[in-house]
């Protein structure tokens, strides 16, 4: 498994380093994808990148496979998880933008109609 830098008191690192439980549905040596603690949706999944990344805003043209690898598998994902009616990816970036962990996610929700405009 390729090595990444583990932030200590980022929680989305101590769950990729195996400090903290969480119901895994995806890893391999990149990404980690788990159900949220706090669904607010019938299927709601985090999708994470093992490297420490702080936010969207973070990211740079080194991790343009990175990023598109979290789309790919975002996808992926749903259709394991039988979401054919539909889905929203979500990614909250910044304290006004709702990001709540300061490590790149996504949020994979569905299993519900979903509204529009969100927020």
């Amino acid at each position: 498994m390729e090595e990444h830098a583990i932030v200590s008191e980022c929680v989305f690192c101590r769950i990729v380093n195996g400090e903290i439980p969480a119901k895994k549905v995806y890893e391999d040596e990149n990404y980690i994808a788990f159900h949220d603690i706090d669904p607010q949706a019938p299927t709601h999944i985090i999708i994470i990148p093992k490297k420490h990344i702080e936010s969207m805003e973070k990211l740079d043209k080194d991790d343009i496979e990175l990023a598109g690898g979290l789309l790919i598998l975002a996808s992926k994902i749903a259709k394991d998880l039988k979401l054919e009616k539909g889905y929203r990816v979500v990614i909250n970036t910044g304290p006004e933008g709702g990001q709540a962990v300061f490590h790149l996610h996504l949020h994979l929700l569905g299993g519900r109609n979903m509204g529009w405009p969100p927020g």
